[in-house]
């Protein structure tokens, strides 16, 4: 069996589609995951002991992967393993994928490694990276202040401790991953000769860039191809706007147009222009090469068209108040200083208010009260977002003109 020497919070689909299948290519590698809450996942996945089968699946045709990375798994709600394997010297990276909720101050992040970072402070157990995965911008950034703004306010001799000795990564992670059917589970079962409880359906397309130091040794997962750059930044703007602004865009004007999923929305061409009016947008603030930037969008197109990737609309969807601010408004706020209309911003949040007020998939969102009890105000949801959004008396008739156009009957 492979070493524990990665601790993971958010054990989840995208994890085992994406680092723990880097992890995999690195034998000396083996990785402690932990839910955020969901006690079947862990109890499921440690009784076939973290084995599970990553579907690799192409427009025509499906790839069967054991993977073998994950060597235990708990529940995230038990703290004594958690604090037990921060203690271990072994442990040398921490890595993340949870909601951005799960950033909030004094939120699931900030809580689960402050309690174990004090636990290897007292250890004596060395150094150690912590490695944020999820659709943060300046993740690494964000995780070390929320971590050290708790820890300061806990015990400053901690914040002192953590400063001297722990990393913080900030790191662009991509790969499509829907969430696994009963129909899933049955063709592995069918196809690959075991009955895996709990396989991941992928796309064949996937990401790593990753910035920043690992005192105490990582894996070799540049052996899978991600690599280690000096500015994530770039990449990290890429993504958030051309694929998740993207997602989010067809999640809920494609909904609302009667669509399941990616696929049959980005086959509809009112979606399709809308998608391209939006990228050409949104490219105008992503400072990359504009040949890469074609070439990036040509293949989301093939990416989002997989028609056997079922990446449900409803799911993008969730948590909306949160994604927002940061897969469009730098957009929104970008064409507006530069004296343009933002019209594929405009859209987005026109389908979002729609979105709030009932049209297309229902809302799946914590942070959604706020917003759902002032939805029948465009201006009120803008003030909601920025007050500098609410001031903008054109910016707030286009949206209102843009929600209108978009609303059902």
């Amino acid at each position: 069996m492979r070493p524990v020497r990665i601790v993971h919070l958010g054990l989840g689909g995208f994890f085992r589609a994406h680092q723990a299948w880097y992890t995999g290519f690195d034998p000396d590698w083996g990785i402690a995951a932990f839910t955020g809450r969901s006690h079947e996942l862990p109890t499921l996945l440690s009784r076939q002991r973290g084995r599970y089968t990553l579907v690799v699946r192409g427009p025509s045709s499906d790839t069967l992967e054991v993977q073998e990375a994950v060597v235990a798994a708990y529940t995230g709600t038990d703290l004594g393993p958690w604090n037990a394997l921060l203690e271990d010297s072994a442990v040398a990276v921490v890595t993340i994928t949870m909601t951005e909720a799960a950033y909030a101050p004094g939120g699931v992040v900030a809580e689960r490694l402050v309690g174990g970072l004090a636990m290897r402070r007292l250890a004596g157990a060395g150094p150690l990276a912590v490695v944020s995965c999820d659709n943060l911008p300046g993740n690494g950034e964000v995780t070390a202040r929320v971590v050290r703004d708790l820890a300061a306010r806990l015990d400053p001799g901690l914040d002192e401790w953590i400063a001297a000795n722990v990393s913080f990564v900030t790191t662009m992670v991509d790969r499509i991953t829907p969430r696994t059917t009963p129909d899933d589970v049955r063709d592995v079962a069918a196809a690959g000769g075991w009955d895996d409880a709990v396989p991941v359906v992928t796309e064949p397309f996937t990401e790593w860039v990753l910035s920043g130091d690992f005192p105490a040794g990582r894996p070799a997962w540049e052996k899978a191809g991600a690599r280690f750059v000096d500015d994530v930044v770039p990449h990290e703007t890429r993504k958030l706007l051309l694929l998740n602004g993207g997602h989010s865009l067809l999640a809920y004007a494609g909904s609302a147009r009667g669509f399941e999923t990616v696929a049959a929305a980005v086959a509809d061409p009112v979606c399709r222009t809308w998608l391209d009016e939006w990228w050409d947008e949104a490219c105008r603030h992503v400072p990359l090469p504009a040949a890469e930037l074609t070439a990036y969008r040509a293949a989301l197109l093939d990416r989002f068209a997989n028609p056997r990737i079922r990446h449900t609309l409803a799911q993008i969807a969730a948590d909306g108040s949160q994604k927002l601010p940061i897969r469009v408004l730098p957009v929104l706020r970008g064409e507006r200083a530069a004296g343009r209309p933002a019209a594929g911003a405009v859209r987005i949040v026109a389908a979002w208010i729609n979105h709030l007020r009932g049209a297309g998939a229902p809302v799946n969102d914590a942070g959604a009260e706020p917003f759902r009890a002032r939805a029948s105000s465009v201006r009120d949801v803008l003030e909601l977002l920025g007050s500098d959004l609410s001031g903008d008396a054109d910016l707030v008739t286009a949206v209102e003109a843009e929600v209108r156009r978009q609303s059902p009957g």
